[in-house]
């Protein structure tokens, strides 16, 4: 039964290999385009509607929001990559990860009022300058520090791979009765809040454009407090993506390791798929870094 789930989860990531190959993503990303505009038109309106004081319209507004975060995460964007990559790499459990790709999306929402309302009321910055601030720098941050933790993802997996693979046994040595490397279950609990807080922030840094625009409207409606409930509710909606990539990066990598569970190989194969998945986040990383800049 483990080698079938292990073809199954095989299959699953050559068939999104494909997908990406063929262009099936520009296809995706083409649709949320199209859907997240449609949800700003909504925003704008509701925005309208509660300016006139019509019933409903708050509620309107939220889940305007909620739905644009929704649509706005399943298209292209780094937080996807990070927390799927960090999936497939390291055994954390899916509460951890869960937890994880929540707070990076509601972080975003805390940096995009930081910036807003830091821009406005200390700066005097417009929507422009600190749109301009997004993609010119901050967006750049976040890309490049992504590709740093692929980049470590891709070493850690090196450093399990060089400690195991002459091992023939995965815990202690007949001779010297001493482990010379790690065990699969020293690998799931190789994480730090250090190593957390790292992939929130790189993730984090970068705040939705989308919360920029509802955050600087209502600031001028004289309704800075909706304004900031749109922004949580657009990260809300977003971590609805997030939180689904990553617990799906964590099936599939139990997956692949299913067959090969409590077998010499399983840590082999454990620290292949880190140093895999850690260079697809880099390589990702990295192509869309040179696009920003």
């Amino acid at each position: 039964m483990r080698r079938v789930i292990t073809v199954i989860a095989v299959s699953i990531v050559l068939g999104l290999a494909a997908l990406w190959v063929t262009g099936g993503f520009d296809h995706i990303a083409y649709w949320a385009a199209g859907r997240q505009r449609e949800f700003q038109n909504t925003i704008a309106s509701a925005l309208r509607a509660v300016r006139s004081g019509q019933a409903g319209a708050i509620a309107t507004l939220l889940a305007a929001c909620f739905a644009y975060g929704v649509v706005h995460a399943a298209g292209p964007g780094h937080g996807k990559v990070l927390i799927g990559g960090y999936g497939m790499a390291q055994g954390v459990s899916m509460v951890r990860l869960a937890m994880i790709a929540l707070a990076s999306s509601l972080g975003q929402a805390v940096t995009a009022v930081a910036l807003v309302y830091g821009g406005l009321t200390l700066l005097g910055w417009g929507r422009e300058t600190m749109v301009g601030m997004t993609e010119a720098i901050m967006a750049p941050v976040s890309y490049g520090a992504i590709a740093l933790v692929g980049l470590w993802l891709v070493w850690r997996g090196l450093r399990h791979f060089r400690a195991v693979s002459n091992r023939t046994d995965e815990t202690v040595c007949a001779s010297c009765g001493h482990a010379h490397g790690p065990t699969i279950a020293e690998i799931k609990n190789a994480t730090t809040w250090r190593e957390t807080l790292l992939l929130i922030g790189s993730i984090a840094v970068r705040p939705c454009t989308g919360a920029l625009f509802v955050l600087i409207i209502t600031w001028q409606m004289g309704i800075a407090t909706l304004g900031i409930c749109g922004a949580f509710a657009m990260a809300f909606g977003t971590a609805v993506i997030t939180v689904a990539v990553g617990m799906g990066a964590g099936a599939l990598r139990n997956g692949v390791l299913a067959g090969v569970a409590n077998s010499p190989r399983a840590i082999v194969l454990s620290a292949l798929v880190e140093i895999t998945a850690g260079g697809c986040v880099a390589l990702l990383a990295l192509g869309l870094l040179l696009h920003a800049i």
